[in-house]
């Protein structure tokens, strides 16, 4: 970590942004400064519909942020959701510049921006190098092969790419907020360190983030990320299907959704009277039906929503290697059995993230929050910290890459 570096971090969710302010303190941990959050809807099935609204939520949270923390905000990192992006792996072999005084950080340093050297397609642009492996010449795996005596080593990487189109549209939006894009990294990938325990990280795992209105996938054998998408689909849908179906208003839909949250019929222990107070039918104002029945709206969704992750991960042939899967996000960890729902589809056990960062912060601000301690924890990092209290004119792609550089050469 860089001490003493700022970090901010805005999450783009479908139902909000929420923007996370921390510094790297002495003890190379995140001390936070403030978080802030706006509510939009600027996002709809994964498409931003709004470039506007988002703008000004934006705007709206940094504003919060400068009046509390007394700061000037002119550039953030920001998330990206899976489905615009794309994972290559690729590895190179380096030669130590001096293998009698131990592989250097500069040795390191150097063979990160190497083995970001790969074809890129026309449409995509390079947003993240993700260090993997060092493997030495005696076939020894390590973290972190500083201080080693070996006269080569292989990286093994993962080469994050973005839809251009996607980034033109981000660093346009972030333009008219006042702000200068960081960097851009992957929801599941942010969210890693802070879902995960101990013992997850290191096993062959899927993160499945269900929020408002995304599903957020992300694959990882041991540090390896595998494969990312989003499914256009959340807790809010749920919420609607029990407006729609039940003839009431969303306010009362989501409350009972809170209220009543289960994700299977069979574990219903008392099948209650629900009396609905906003039901729309004249005749029917204090409508009256068993909890069973709103308990079956919210299985249907639940099991769509599992069935399209599994038809998704199966599809692409990241299913394999899966050996088990976690499950957070505000659409989903209040209701109940959903573990047991998404075990029976995906036919792989799953449980609620017990990753012990995860009561940190509040569950509204939990992604901003993983975002800049990923930032954070960069590696070889020389400075990773926002731009503040400076103005500073760059192109996107310019940004990006000097970011890069800045974090491997120290």
């Amino acid at each position: 970590m860089a001490i003493g570096d700022i970090i901010v971090g805005i999450d783009i969710g479908t139902s909000k942004v929420s923007t996370f302010v921390g510094e790297v303190n002495n003890f190379n941990q995140i001390e936070i400064i403030c978080s802030t959050m706006s509510k939009c809807s600027a996002i709809q099935k994964g498409v931003i519909v709004d470039e506007e609204a988002l703008s000004i939520a934006i705007a709206k949270t940094i504003k919060e942020v400068e009046e509390i923390s007394n700061l000037t905000v002119n550039s953030a990192y920001t998330t990206i959701p899976g489905k615009y992006i794309t994972i290559v792996q690729n590895s190179i072999v380096k030669e130590a510049k001096d293998k009698f005084a131990g592989i250097s950080v500069r040795d390191v340093a150097s063979a990160i921006i190497q083995v970001r050297d790969i074809e890129i397609p026309e449409d995509k642009v390079l947003i993240d190098i993700v260090p993997d492996k060092f493997i030495l010449e005696d076939g020894k795996t390590t973290a972190d092969p500083v201080g080693k005596f070996s006269s080569n080593f292989t990286l093994t990487a993962q080469i994050i790419l973005a839809e251009k189109e996607y980034m033109k549209k981000l660093s346009s939006i972030f333009k008219k907020a006042g702000l200068e894009i960081d960097g851009v990294v992957p929801t599941a990938l942010a969210e890693r360190n802070l879902v995960l325990d101990t013992n997850e990280l290191n096993d062959n795992v899927m993160i499945l983030d269900i929020g408002a209105g995304n599903t957020e996938i992300g694959i990882f054998n041991g540090s390896s990320f595998i494969y990312t998408n989003t499914i256009a689909l959340g807790g809010t849908n749920i919420t609607s299907d029990i407006s729609y179906v039940l003839g009431i208003s969303t306010e009362e839909a989501d409350k009972l959704k809170r209220q009543y949250g289960l994700a299977l019929k069979s574990f219903i222990d008392n099948d209650n009277n629900i009396v609905l107070n906003t039901c729309k039918e004249i005749e029917n104002k204090n409508k009256t039906i068993k909890s069973s029945e709103l308990v079956e709206i919210i299985e249907a969704r639940i099991e769509e929503i599992f069935t399209l992750v599994n038809k998704d991960i199966t599809a692409h042939g990241a299913k394999t290697n899966i050996n088990n899967v976690i499950l957070t996000g505000e659409g989903i960890v209040n209701i109940n059995k959903s573990d047991m729902a998404g075990k029976i589809i995906l036919n792989i056990p799953v449980k609620l993230s017990t990753g012990r960062l995860m009561s940190t912060v509040k569950s509204s601000h939990r992604v901003s929050y993983a975002l800049v301690r990923y930032i954070a924890a960069r590696p070889y990092a020389k400075t990773v910290s926002s731009s503040i209290g400076t103005k500073k004119e760059n192109h996107l792609g310019k940004v990006i890459i000097e970011k890069i550089k800045n974090f491997f050469y120290s």
